[in-house]
């Protein structure tokens, strides 16, 4: 990264930081989301919350945030991020619990393990996807209506200045009025690697805006980013790990970024801009509701009702009912009538714009696949072009007692431009080849999401023209809530049945190295049912599924598109146990997978445990977590990465290497006090020990043993 540009975001935090600082000055609230402090109901609509100006100065601070669901923009309530148990794990490239095969290095790209945790059609292109521990999809924005301005600043500082970890955060939201709210979100990351070639600069900026009005309510949102991710082909041999005396032959071991890689001069870099809106307008009718309210009164009386309770609670008068038989011990209520506005109806409208780009540069052709159009240097490049509409109308949930769950028809359509390299080398402009492909869609939504017993939601789409022609989706989630030994049991199932063409860049792909057209390609037909239950009380959770794929599209031991004939079956495990013996913890978390084929390489054990001891100290104000945590996954034939492609696929036959049976474990304290949450951690403490196979991807070894430190502070004011 050039100094200019580290300039240029160093001033854009500073900038940042500033603005929120002079926003809070305004509006100087308390250090809490509610009256007593506590986390605010999650089945609360946003368009609940009242508060008719922002400048309020004797109401409590209250916070809510939820995201919306990308294709009919429904609000979905979510958790304000101020918990602080395991904050240790959550920039950690593995997963908070380990399930991500990584390449080592602070924002490269990764691969679930876990074959339940993969979603292979949850980003815009085949190229982000391994990405999506950074890039973050529409639906997963998160949207804040608050009575005050609220702040969350996160950094992560690791290592030295030659092979260390910085990653920033940053998100800002505030009130206009009521209804109307904006904020934006920042979030830079930068691993120099402690490998060779293998830095990493990841860049985030989004706008977003929302108002819920009574009858038009509005979601919109901005977001830009940047991935440029250093390519080193992994190290040239793995004894440099397993065998590190051996190696330097008796002398001083290599430091990490002195161990010999494949690859110089190489990168992968891509940049996706997005601009979504959501926006619908209600009709419905107003009804009359009854508050009860205190009464009020005149200064007198109230002195003289504090002056009869003072003389009970000095005489320890305990008797409830002689309290509610004196007509002064008890506040006197007025009945108020307001009218209440009941939506029946929504018109809703969904549009998205996205346009993504992928590039790979190199000038070290030696060590990937024969060039096919340059022998000199590779410069690959394509770019994908997308406009999506959703038009809908809804019947919505619970405006009579008839009314018992949501219906919701829609239509959508998309449009999408693909320009890839030409392969003919006797024209002068090699990217002028241009797909273009339609698909429409009409699908429906039966959803129940009041209530606290039973909520279920059934979504459907069928393709009626263009490429969607013959393709369908159903998903269908529910759980079930049952009050059991003063706590509540759940039970959730989900289930799916997907006949999906393949993403385009499986069908379609020409660059200097890799190239594949195939016009025929079969739909890829997915059936899956999990179901989970979940038992607080005994801190258990046990969740397992069964999956069927046929034809099945992947990346070959050469790293080209195919697909399998004939069907793949998965099936899964999870068991989550917590124990408990005074502020002793522990904390497991045990899977099983188990597939019926090798185009589909997964381990069959992934294991996470965590040993802590929880408490408060400083008079109860700093909360403090020491532990040490494991992470352990058994031996498979993992997949192996490409960088020309970006891209995990099988690996050859010939040289095949098994990865895993390796425990990771790290040490840490995390601490919270008041609003600001910090750790430090030990990462990788066994380095050196054991078998010393410490790859989580072939010929990618992890981080070295290092020192980790985080800091996230709130503010509410």
């Amino acid at each position: 990264m050039s100094g200019c540009m580290k300039r240029r975001l160093l001033t854009y935090m500073w900038l940042f930081v500033a603005c929120c600082a002079t926003l809070q000055a305004q509006n100087p609230f308390g250090n809490t989301r509610d009256a007593n402090g506590n986390q605010i109901d999650p089945n609360m609509q946003p368009d609940d919350f009242r508060n008719d100006s922002t400048e309020v100065q004797s109401a409590a601070p209250k916070l809510f945030q939820w995201r919306i669901s990308e294709t009919l923009g429904n609000q979905i309530m979510t958790e304000v991020d101020t918990v602080a148990l395991n904050f240790q794990n959550v920039n950690m490239e593995e997963g908070m619990t380990g399930h991500y095969s990584i390449l080592g290095n602070m924002g490269s790209p990764r691969l679930s393990h876990i074959f339940a945790d993969r979603q292979y059609d949850i980003a815009p292109t085949i190229f982000l996807q391994p990405l999506t521990g950074f890039f973050k999809r529409s639906d997963e924005m998160v949207f804040t209506n608050s009575n005050i301005p609220y702040t969350n600043l996160s950094y992560w500082p690791n290592g030295d200045k030659i092979t260390g970890e910085d990653r920033f955060k940053a998100y800002f939201s505030m009130n206009m009025n009521r209804r109307l709210a904006f904020g934006f979100k920042f979030d830079y990351q930068y691993g120099r690697g402690y490998y060779a070639n293998q830095a990493t600069s990841n860049f985030n900026a989004g706008l977003f805006v929302s108002y819920l009005g009574k009858h038009y309510q509005l979601h919109a949102m901005y977001n830009n980013y940047y991935f440029k991710q250093n390519e080193n082909g992994g190290i040239t041999d793995d004894e440099y790990i397993t065998n590190p005396e051996g190696k330097a032959e008796g002398s001083k071991t290599y430091e990490s970024n002195n161990i010999p890689v494949r690859l110089e001069g190489s990168s992968n870099r891509n940049h996706n801009m997005s601009v979504y809106l959501s926006h619908r307008y209600r009709l419905g009718f107003t009804r009359e509701t009854i508050e009860l309210v205190d009464k009020q009164e005149d200064e007198a009386t109230v002195r003289r009702r504090n002056r009869i309770a003072q003389t009970r609670e000095r005489a320890d008068i305990a008797s409830q009912d002689s309290l509610q038989n004196d007509s002064l011990a008890i506040t006197p209520k007025d009945t108020i009538i307001k009218e209440e506005f009941v939506p029946v109806t929504s018109f809703i409208h969904t549009l998205k714009v996205e346009r993504s780009r992928h590039s790979f540069f190199s000038s070290d052709l030696d060590s990937l696949p024969p060039a096919l159009l340059n022998t000199k240097e590779t410069a690959d490049s394509t770019v994908r072009f997308s406009i999506k509409n959703v038009f809908g109308i809804s019947l919505l949930e619970g405006f009579n007692k008839y009314a018992k769950a949501g219906l919701t028809a829609y239509i959508s359509h998309e449009f999408n431009k693909y320009t890839l390299m030409n392969m003919d080398t006797s024209l002068e402009n090699p990217h002028n080849v241009r797909y273009t492909e339609q698909e429409l869609f009409v699908g429906g939504e039966l959803a129940k999401r009041e209530g606290n017993l039973l909520h279920y939601n059934i979504n459907g789409e069928f393709g009626l023209a263009g490429v969607a022609q013959g393709q369908f989706k159903l998903d269908a989630t529910a759980d079930l809530n049952v009050k059991l030994f003063k706590d509540t049991v759940s039970l959730k199932v989900h289930g799916y049945v997907k006949n999906v063409l393949p993403s385009f860049y499986m069908r379609h792909y020409h660059s200097n190295h890799y190239v594949w057209d195939y016009e025929d390609m079969d739909k890829e037909l997915r059936m899956r049912l999990e179901g989970e239950l979940n038992f607080p009380l005994t801190g258990t959770n046990l969740k397992a599924g069964l999956e069927t794929i046929k034809n099945y599209t992947y990346f070959d031991s050469e790293a080209i598109s195919r697909q399998a004939s004939g069907s793949i079956k998965v099936a899964n495990a999870t068991l989550t146990q917590k124990f408990k013996l005074g502020i002793l913890h522990l904390d497991n978390e045990v899977t099983w997978q188990k597939t019926n084929s090798d185009l589909l390489p997964l381990p069959t054990w992934t294991l996470y445990h965590n040993l802590y001891i929880l408490t408060k100290i400083a008079k109860k104000v700093l909360n403090v977590q020491l532990g040490a945590d494991v992470r352990y996954f058994s031996e498979y034939y993992a997949p192996t990465y490409a960088p020309g492609l970006q891209q995990f696929h099988l690996q050859s036959e010939e040289g095949r290497m098994k990865i895993g049976n390796y425990p990771v474990v790290n040490v840490y304290a995390n601490l919270q006090l008041k609003r600001t949450r910090f750790f430090v951690m030990f990462y990788h403490v066994n380095e050196g020990m054991g078998s010393r196979k410490y790859f989580y991807a072939p010929h990618y070894p992890i981080n070295p043993r290092l020192l980790k430190f985080g800091v996230s502070w709130n503010f509410y004011d």
